[in-house]
């Protein structure tokens, strides 16, 4: 089947496009808050009635959590299983926003227009320039673009607390040739990019407990021991002077880059110092003697999240705390096993622990890394697709997120996966003010139509 007039038909319908878009924006699915259990379902319910309008078997499945929606179009050729998730993140902090965040709209910029509101590239923008690519493909065609299976999770941004469980009862129904992952972004705003590695993560929370209670720093400091004093210590102790990572056994499982990936990254010339002086840096941190992009895409972290410990209001009070606390979390790469690493920072941790302190740990999710190999046929398709789209070639590029599910698709269901997506740096997903270009969107459409067509014929 042809593409030229599905490419005109997506142009020609770009703003209904943009205005379902908007709809499902309007519903506030936020997945790790309560309060909004109603309006995730409601969000999985759009989805279907959505997905069933151009011809696909659409089905609300319910899960301890939030619902998943699977929806199937039964055709021929090779069978593409596509995954995107319908929540959200919170909000917080409301008084940053120039708007409403469920009250989205197109806005101009000086960089072109933008699509704001929450969700607008994490994820619902991204997962309906599939849809949008899917519905011109059947109003061209009259009939969907091949053997599709459509997943949409619900609980991605509260951990997936639903998901393996899912995948292992409905392993017959996911299981595909090869899964498509909309939750990324492009390298640069001309360079489309498919990612190929991905950072595996590791969350720890720890508390250390010092006196009974807060303690007046006129009568006992100097004698009692300070909890915060403790954890200053520990999170000091966790780099040496080089910026490695002291925990024992921590890079057992770290591969070296190759030769051809080194070259490959060098040749997309990222600037460093342009890109941490966007955020008001200019020196990489990281190992002593790695490239920039090793840094963010090929070698493990250890991170301080957040730090608690006595009095933070306004103003001050003269206390020794009785706890302080420090949020921790690890990005990890090749074998690093997580369960492994959990075990020795604690023991790390636990043998700094002075005589009259105590200590305890919070788990908070643990995930391996994630290796794509681009042996699979789709992989050249869709790079040969991306490149005929976009002004210049697409890239296998690695990510320093940590997307889980494509790491649980091989696990589970023996299927690799392809991640591609059309966000861009300056999205500011998670945060007040989100936004979605529009080109993202409107291009990112064409980009899977082209896609789905090489995959396909």
């Amino acid at each position: 089947m042809s593409l030229d007039p599905v490419l005109d038909h997506i142009d020609a319908n770009i703003d209904p496009a943009t205005e379902r878009l908007l709809d499902l924006l309007r519903i506030p699915s936020i997945s790790t808050d309560p309060a909004y259990k109603g309006d995730c379902d409601r969000a999985a319910d759009w989805l279907v009635a959505d997905l069933q309008s151009i011809g696909f078997e659409a089905t609300k499945h319910p899960t301890t959590g939030h619902p998943m929606v699977v929806a199937q179009s039964g055709g021929d050729g090779p069978h593409i299983l596509f995954y995107g998730h319908y929540d959200v993140q919170p909000v917080d902090p409301l008084h940053l926003w120039d708007r409403d965040p469920f009250d989205p709209a197109v806005e101009q910029t000086d960089k072109g227009p933008v699509i704001r509101g929450r969700g607008a590239s994490d994820d619902k923008g991204q997962l309906m320039t599939f849809i949008e690519a899917c519905r011109a493909w059947k109003a061209v065609h009259g009939t969907l673009p091949g053997n599709i299976t459509i997943f949409f999770e619900g609980e991605e941004e509260s951990g997936s607390p639903s998901l393996i469980p899912f995948l292992k009862d409905n392993a017959d129904l996911l299981r595909a040739d090869i899964a498509l992952i909309c939750d990324t972004g492009m390298y640069g705003d001309a360079t489309p990019a498919i990612i190929t590695q991905l950072r595996g993560l590791l969350g720890e929370e720890v508390t250390i407990t010092g006196p009974s209670k807060d303690l007046h720093s006129g009568m006992y400091g100097g004698i009692a021991m300070n909890p915060a004093r403790v954890l200053a210590k520990v999170i000091a102790a966790l780099h040496d002077e080089t910026g490695r990572i002291t925990v024992p056994g921590f890079y057992d499982g770290v591969p070296e880059l190759s030769n051809e990936l080194a070259a490959a990254w060098d040749d997309l010339n990222f600037d460093a110092e342009a890109f941490l002086g966007e955020v008001g840096l200019k020196y990489p941190a990281g190992e002593q003697g790695r490239r920039p992009l090793e840094m963010i895409w090929s070698r493990p972290t250890c991170e301080v999240n957040g730090m608690t410990a006595g009095y933070t209001g306004d103003g001050f009070k003269t206390v020794l705390p009785a706890q302080a606390s420090a949020k921790i979390s690890f990005r990890l790469v090749g074998q690093q096993d997580p369960e492994a690493i959990r075990v020795a920072f604690r023991k790390q941790v636990s043998d700094m622990i002075p005589a009259d302190c105590g200590v305890t740990f919070h788990a908070h999710g643990a995930s391996a890394a994630g290796q794509m190999t681009t042996t699979h046929p789709a992989f050249d398709q869709a790079r040969r697709a991306l490149s005929d789209e976009w002004p210049n070639a697409a890239a296998y590029v690695g990510c320093g997120g940590s997307i889980p599910i494509a790491a649980y698709f091989k696990t589970y269901l023996d299927m690799d996966a392809m991640l591609i997506g059309f966000g861009k740096d300056d999205d500011q997903i998670h945060s007040p003010n989100e936004k979605y270009d529009l080109s993202s969107f409107h291009k990112g459409t064409r980009s899977w139509a082209r896609i789905l067509h090489a995959m396909t014929r």
